[in-house]
């Protein structure tokens, strides 16, 4: 309808245009709000890679500095002699005789086997922990394209409702747009009341001084602020000094 079309800028920025490429002001929200929510899963992740990273730390040190290697050595030797040709020298070589030993011993034992063995995790596994998480964050980000889907969707399964659904938005269109401009006079009445800042009155002051810099010196639209064009329109007071675009004039 020509009532409504163009959008204004403010209008414009309050809609989902589905052909849209960029992420649009009303789905910025909803990503913001689902990416919020992997905030408490990236934290906890972060909680966990350091906890295994600081107990790793704590068993290395462990066990390159708990290592004790012990080493013993003894030696035992027992020779009994009996002297002597008599029968009781003889019986008592051939009895005692037989505790005569000798044996050398030599021990080395460690504590390697109680030491733990840590072992890191590689980058890769770290990468693979943080997979999921990434992945859920980048469909937050992707999320928003396929809702767009909904409405052509649920217009096709119900066109009757998607006719009362355009009806309902074209009048609401129709009341925000008297609304709309009604606020705007206000708020440029409530503008021009105040006094210039001094920001403006320099301003000013570059521009009438020299016009050479009226292209760097640029103005924005008292409305919706877009950069001064030549097709912007100055308010024909002298003593304003607004400036509006095509659209809002």
């Amino acid at each position: 309808k020509q009532t409504l079309l163009p959008l204004l800028r403010e209008e414009t920025s309050s809609f989902i245009f589905p052909c849209h490429p960029a992420v649009q002001r009303p789905e910025l929200q909803y990503m913001v709000m689902e990416l919020l929510r992997c905030i408490p899963l990236l934290l906890f992740l972060l909680f966990v890679c350091g906890l295994d990273h600081f107990i790793f730390s704590i068993l290395s040190i462990i066990q390159h500095h708990s290592f004790v290697q012990y080493s013993y050595q003894t030696s035992h030797h027992l020779s009994v002699n009996v002297m002597g040709t008599s029968l009781m020298a003889q019986l008592l070589r051939g009895t005692i005789g037989a505790l005569n030993t000798s044996f050398d011993t030599e021990v080395e034992t460690s504590n390697l086997a109680c030491l733990p063995q840590p072992s890191g995790m590689t980058r890769q596994q770290y990468l693979d922990t943080c997979l999921p998480l990434g992945t859920l964050a980048l469909l937050c980000l992707l999320q928003v394209y396929p809702f767009r889907l909904r409405r052509a969707i649920a217009a096709f399964y119900f066109p009757k409702r998607e006719k009362t659904r355009v009806l309902f938005l074209y009048n609401k269109l129709l009341r925000q747009r008297k609304n709309f401009l009604h606020l705007q006079r206000g708020r440029l009445a409530r503008q021009a009341r105040q006094p210039p800042r001094l920001g403006t009155l320099l301003l000013q002051w570059c521009r009438r001084r020299w016009p050479w810099m009226r292209r760097c010196l640029r103005q924005n639209c008292t409305l919706c602020g877009t950069p001064e064009t030549p097709r912007h329109r100055p308010c024909p007071d002298p003593n304003c000094g607004a400036l509006f675009c095509e659209q809002c004039w």
